[in-house]
């Protein structure tokens, strides 16, 4: 697997504390992707059937894609991104299952084709506006 995917051991332990705790809740993921030119982001065949298996692996845990928005540049930082995507998800545990899901080998595959870089920012899911 390549690197890009290597997970924050300190951040897993966090959330699999929390996912097997009282305390568990739903969460919000921030992911930010910078694509492969053979992805063909944002019409590209590989890009296209990830997005049509990535929700579904998401809903086979109960949860969704909030929103998906191309990035138009970077004033600040240096952090490179073609996307970023707003993913809610009913608890903790629900996105640490994401792995063990039907979809989740295609899903992974077509990430690994389409994905050169990826962060997967955690953020309380209770800043999503309700209306």
């Amino acid at each position: 697997m390549n690197d890009t995917w290597a997970p924050n051991e300190e951040e897993y332990e966090t959330i699999e504390k929390i996912a097997n705790s009282a305390e568990d809740g739903p969460v919000l993921m921030i992911n930010i992707n910078k694509y492969h030119a053979s992805a063909g982001f944002p019409n590209g065949k590989p890009y296209t059937e990830w997005m049509k298996v990535l929700p579904k692996m998401v809903e086979e845990v109960g949860g969704k894609i909030l929103w998906q928005v191309p990035s138009l540049g970077q004033p600040v930082g240096q952090q490179a991104a073609d996307e970023i995507l707003g993913a809610w998800y009913p608890s903790h545990k629900a996105f640490l299952s994401l792995k063990e899901q039907p979809s989740a080998a295609e899903s992974f595959r077509l990430r690994e084709l389409c994905a050169s870089e990826a962060v997967v920012h955690r953020c309380p899911e209770n800043i999503i506006p309700k209306k």
